[in-house]
């Protein structure tokens, strides 16, 4: 599955749960607020790990673009997970302009 999650397969859903660390740049919190989409959306979106655009070729921060909801209103997450794959960092979370996007927000037009 294409998705951002933690891959401790040994682990339960609760034991990676308490593994995981969610680290926000600033830059992603002022956005989040901004935009009023929740931390627990942006949790929700990266544990559904609907990734859309994948960075892993960028510089100096490997990461990936993932489509989360706020109610019915998309929302883009830009995160990128360590190597040891237990912190995930968020690099900034947008609503995707649909003059860009496709209507699924998952294609560029």
């Amino acid at each position: 599955m294409n998705n951002i999650r933690p891959r401790l397969s040994m682990m339960t859903e609760e034991q990676i749960e308490q593994a995981r660390h969610y680290i926000y740049r600033v830059h992603a919190v002022q956005r989040m607020f901004e935009r009023k989409i929740s931390e627990k959306k942006v949790r929700a979106a990266l544990e559904a790990g609907d990734m859309i655009e994948d960075y892993s070729a960028e510089m100096p921060e490997p990461s990936k673009l993932i489509l989360g909801f706020q109610g019915k209103r998309p929302f883009h997450v830009v995160a990128s997970e360590n190597a040891g794959g237990n912190e995930i960092t968020v690099i900034t979370v947008y609503v995707p302009d649909a003059d860009k996007w496709k209507k699924d927000f998952r294609s560029r037009k």
